[in-house]
């Protein structure tokens, strides 16, 4: 079968991901991705990551999907459902104070875009890790999180504007986070 060349944007820009950018503005990108890392919790919008990078609302969100593979929403949710796991599987809060405590503000939501990304609720996930208590002390935090990192490879309000023809969308799922 041949292989047919993908046709460029109308806009003329490419969105390869490994394009060299600016060491400065790469620089200014890892600044807004710390302090997400930092304070994952709060309310990210891509104006206030913007600010803290010193550049445009678009060409920041441009910049750190060309940086770092994948668009600053979606990894804000990485970051917020790898810290939930964490409490799943580490400690006996209730799932409510979790959701709360990693920035969700609502627990349907939580529990929604939990179950989109990992593929199990926050309860079977907390249960599975009870389950299989194995010792890791001797294995690297830093290792235990690669090998714990969910797969976002689509983003969650992507997987619901793919909902098959004929299902009303509730307002939830026209909205992203």
């Amino acid at each position: 079968m041949p292989v047919v060349p993908s046709k460029p944007p109308a806009n003329g820009h490419t969105a390869d991901p490994i394009a060299p950018q600016d060491p400065a503005l790469l620089r200014r990108l890892l600044r807004a991705k710390d302090r997400m890392d930092a304070a994952s919790h709060e309310a990210w919008p891509v104006q206030r990551l913007a600010e803290v990078s010193g550049v445009s609302d678009a060409h920041f969100a441009r910049s750190f999907r060309q940086a770092f593979g994948i668009p600053p929403h979606r990894y804000l949710l990485t970051r917020r459902i790898e810290q939930a796991t964490t409490l799943l599987r580490d400690t006996d809060l209730p799932i409510t104070e979790i959701a709360f405590a990693t920035g969700w503000e609502s627990l349907g939501t939580f529990g929604r875009t939990f179950r989109d990304i990992t593929g199990q609720s926050p309860s079977a996930v907390r249960l599975q890790a009870q389950a299989r208590l194995e010792p890791l002390d001797k294995v690297p935090a830093c290792v235990l999180k690669a090998a714990q990192r969910p797969d976002l490879t689509t983003a969650v309000s992507e997987k619901r504007r793919r909902q098959p023809a004929g299902t009303k969308p509730t307002s939830a799922t026209t909205k992203e986070i």
